[in-house]
């Protein structure tokens, strides 16, 4: 055997321990803390797409009790939350095919705290529905106090049965008061055909209700939402704002603060979002509570059982907490420091809030949870979020800004492998982000760190058509100012090799609309990147259009894409024969989000115009490819096929 052989031997082996150890999905998913603090209950990964409920005690350090499992075939647990010191509430979800329709479900189970005793508490249908409705019906309130039962939104469909006078007209989503043991119910709100939506005031109180209508005969769903508010006293609905989808304008009302009868929500100020309270007393009087001269204020800071608002966040190159509450704000700024400056997020509190369950991480640490106990300064850490990670030095993320071609800078983040202070002669990858209503923040990303590990440098670009920075940031979305967008994604790629990254070896990686602009910027500068990889992307916008007329958003989004000469020229696979560089995608064949066919159609395109290409499809799995094997597959192929 050649020296050559065991030293290539050795390199793959260690490439395939580094897929495994990134591509393994997290350790832990979704934590609660119960109301006595003395316990959580975790969701974790089985094998596949399966995953189970566990329930552990903190203070003796016992193994953990599994509660339930989902098989992953087509459930899985979404989330669970403790909604008193003896039960557990899991959202189970999945995604199954129907005719070639990809439809998503829900539904809403109790379980006991030591195991057993499961009930369905989303509306069970009967034999003779005349009609579908897949929503499964969400907790809006988790009632401060014994916990005994829970507000629930909850879908009706009508009933009839040919020959019998017994019919059930019950239609649309109402709210229910139901119990979390018997599963009994107290009807709280009737059902409405166009409500979608219901906030309560935290103390099991409904005072907002949001309805959407379709539009005129046409079944979709118009582009506004309203939203009506009831009185402290209570009454009728009464009108408290409008919001239009497609510009995304308007008073969006997401808590209801009791104290001071005000809805708390979101509303744009000088073309960026900014947190604002509106009056539940008919005046429309509002007051901007958090506004940022630079970017959208697009997250609440929310605690306690009765999930009050404290507080904002938004993200410049790092994300920033403002916050009203003196003991919350002590409490982050303490515990940030004593982790070492990681950032701190409060996931859940006992129902006295003398324990508190935080998140902790960085950019170099994946994160882990922690039990808080504020009176005795005790920081007890639970879980880790990636132990498989935990012997790996990982790379610090760096907020840049680089020039587009027109010189507008633009931010993003740079990545570069573990001891490297520069990109030197390194290969580089470009990673734009999906969305395209999205952005790229600050902290520890799976994607980005494997390849690092493996010797790239790495640039996420915050093109324009990115969120989180105003409207004028925005423009007019990802698709329709395409040029824009992909000019700034090829422009980080240029700017990496000026910044001393091979050009021989310059790659870009994409998921969904990443994978898009991963693909279209093959075709905008055919010689700039030497191979593609693209994960779920969207490929014909003209095939969208008709994918998107399947949903009862099919207007929204139709004039979301847009009509005019982009459709074409915006789409990669119309202008397959431009791309030069190799392409490698993958893709679910249960993705709702994009659907496969537009892999497909994009391969063929690049069949037809004599271009290399290999789509690996994986049957069963959805938009975020939520398997570990297949994630650790994924990064060997693509480890493989990019230039190094």
């Amino acid at each position: 055997m050649s020296l050559l052989f065991l030293v290539a031997g050795t390199a793959q082996a260690q490439e395939g321990d580094a897929a495994r150890r990134f591509g393994t999905l997290p350790g832990v998913t979704q934590v609660s803390l119960s109301p006595d603090g003395q316990r959580i209950a975790f969701v974790a990964p089985n094998k596949g797409q399966a995953n189970d409920l566990y329930v552990v005690e903190i203070a003796d350090g016992a193994a953990p009790r599994r509660i339930l499992r989902a098989s992953g075939d087509p459930e899985t647990l979404l989330w669970c939350r403790w909604s008193s010191d003896a039960r557990i509430l899991c959202q189970v979800g999945g995604r199954e095919d129907y005719g070639g329709q990809i439809y998503g479900f829900t539904t809403l189970v109790a379980v006991d705290a030591a195991g057993g005793n499961t009930k369905v508490l989303s509306t069970r249908r009967g034999q003779h529905a005349r009609g579908y409705d897949f929503r499964g019906g969400r907790v809006i309130d988790w009632q401060p106090g014994e916990g005994g039962s829970v507000l629930m939104m909850r879908s009706h469909v009508p009933e009839s049965n040919i020959g019998s006078l017994i019919t059930k007209n019950d239609e649309g989503m109402g709210v229910d008061l139901v119990d979390v043991t018997s599963g009994s119910i107290t009807v709280v709100e009737k059902p409405r055909r166009d409500a979608v939506e219901y906030i309560t005031d935290g103390n099991g109180t409904v005072r907002v209700m949001g309805t959407h209508s379709a539009a005129g005969q046409t079944g979709y769903l118009s582009g506004m939402k309203r939203y009506f508010f009831r009185p402290a006293g209570g009454g009728d609905w009464e009108p408290l704002s409008t919001v239009n989808l497609r510009a995304n304008e308007g008073f969006d009302p997401v808590a209801v603060d009791a104290a001071t009868n005000r809805a708390i929500g979101f509303a744009k100020m000088d073309g960026r979002t900014a947190v604002v309270a509106v009056k539940l007393d008919g005046t429309g009087k509002g007051e901007t509570l958090y506004r940022h001269p630079e970017v959208d204020v697009d997250g609440l800071v929310r605690v306690g059982r009765d999930q009050r608002v404290v507080g904002a966040t938004y993200a410049t190159d790092r994300r920033q907490m403002v916050t009203t509450d003196t003991k919350v704000a002590a409490m982050a700024n303490s515990l940030s420091r004593a982790l070492g400056g990681r950032q701190v997020y409060f996931i859940d509190a006992s129902a006295d809030e003398l324990q508190w369950l935080l998140w902790a991480g960085s950019d170099v640490d994946p994160g882990r949870y922690y039990r808080y106990t504020p009176a005795a300064k005790q920081l007890r850490p639970l879980l880790e979020d990636r132990p498989l990670l935990s012997a790996l030095t990982l790379s610090p993320v760096e907020a840049i800004r680089y020039p587009a071609a027109d010189g507008t800078m633009i931010p993003g983040y740079l990545t570069l492998p573990p001891g490297r202070s520069d990109a030197k002669g390194l290969p580089a990858i470009v990673m734009p982000h999906g969305g395209p209503s999205s952005r790229d923040e600050w902290g520890f990303d799976w994607l980005a760190q494997y390849f690092a590990q493996a010797g790239f440098a790495v640039v996420q670009p915050n093109y324009r058509g990115s969120s989180g920075y105003g409207d004028k940031w925005y423009q007019d979305n990802g698709f329709q100012s395409w040029r824009t967008a992909i000019g700034d994604v090829t422009d980080a790629g240029r700017w990496l090799v000026k910044e001393g990254a091979d050009p021989a070896r310059l790659s870009i990686v994409g998921w969904s609309y990443g994978g898009y602009a991963a693909l279209q910027s093959g075709v905008l500068a055919p010689d700039l990147f030497k191979k593609i990889v693209a994960i779920a992307p969207v490929t014909d916008l003209a095939e969208l259009k008709e994918e998107v007329e399947r949903y009862t958003t099919g207007a929204i989004m139709r004039d979301f894409i847009g009509s005019g000469p982009h459709i074409r020229e915006g789409s990669p696979a119309q202008n397959a024969a431009s791309i030069k560089a190799p392409v490698l995608m993958f893709h679910g064949t249960l993705d709702q989000n994009v659907d496969i066919e537009q892999s497909r159609i994009m391969k063929r395109a690049l069949d037809s115009a004599g271009k290399r290409v290999e789509l690996i499809e994986y049957p069963g799995l959805a938009h975020d490819l939520g398997d570990s094997d297949a994630r650790t597959a994924m990064l060997a192929r693509i480890a493989g096929f990019l230039p190094r």
